[in-house]
């Protein structure tokens, strides 16, 4: 009996119809079945609007000739190397700690956003900057400039600064990075400050 060797027999005759079959409606319609989608993802990437690091979470130290000089702490770190004026960006907020050589904290830096440009050294400090000189200076400002090439801060709007015996508030602002020698271009207010008074009663 060849009932199995039958049914084999027409099953390979209907592959064979659908493969012709087939083979005829790719012809129809001009061999696009054969053809492969090819998407150029290159076209598609811009690298000049991508960053090309994303850090979450940072907490580092930055050196500079081998020596300690900065710790930054960020929610979040985009490095955009791949653009014509490279930078780093901090969206979410900066603090920054600035040692002297013997790794002791000299002054801090508080923003909402920063941007450093990384070929000029330079930091754009923006939102509630907020800078403190040991040990108990004060400088708070909406945008402030930092200029590692040329060692030195400036604001060119609100500048509110509390020191020992004063309280000064103006517009334009122009400093040391250390903190140390400082200027409002434009004073609105002087405020002498009375220790005594601040301290609370025995």
């Amino acid at each position: 009996m060849n009932f199995g060797s039958g049914s084999v027999g027409s099953s390979n005759m209907r592959k064979t119809g659908l493969g012709l079959m087939a083979a005829v409606v790719c012809a129809i319609w001009g061999g696009s079945c054969t053809e492969e989608t090819k998407i150029d993802v290159s076209n598609q990437l811009k690298p000049d609007r991508m960053p090309s690091m994303v850090t979450h979470n940072v907490n580092t130290l930055i050196s500079d000739s081998g020596v300690t000089q900065y710790k930054i702490v960020s929610p979040v770190w985009y490095v955009y190397d791949e653009v014509d004026t490279p930078y780093w960006l901090f969206p979410k907020g900066l603090y920054l700690q600035k040692f002297d050589p013997k790794f002791n904290v000299i002054a801090t830096v508080a923003a909402d956003s920063a941007r450093f440009y990384r070929m000029q050294k330079l930091w754009k400090l923006e939102g509630n900057v907020e800078m403190t000189k040991a040990p108990k200076d004060l400088f708070l400002s909406p945008r402030v400039f930092w200029d590692q090439r040329q060692q030195k801060l400036y604001s060119d709007t609100f500048i509110h600064i509390e020191n020992a015996t004063h309280v000064l508030e103006g517009t334009g602002f122009e400093s040391n990075e250390r903190l140390t020698k400082y200027r409002i271009l434009h004073p609105t207010g002087i405020f002498p400050v009375d220790r005594n008074n601040l301290k609370p009663d025995k």
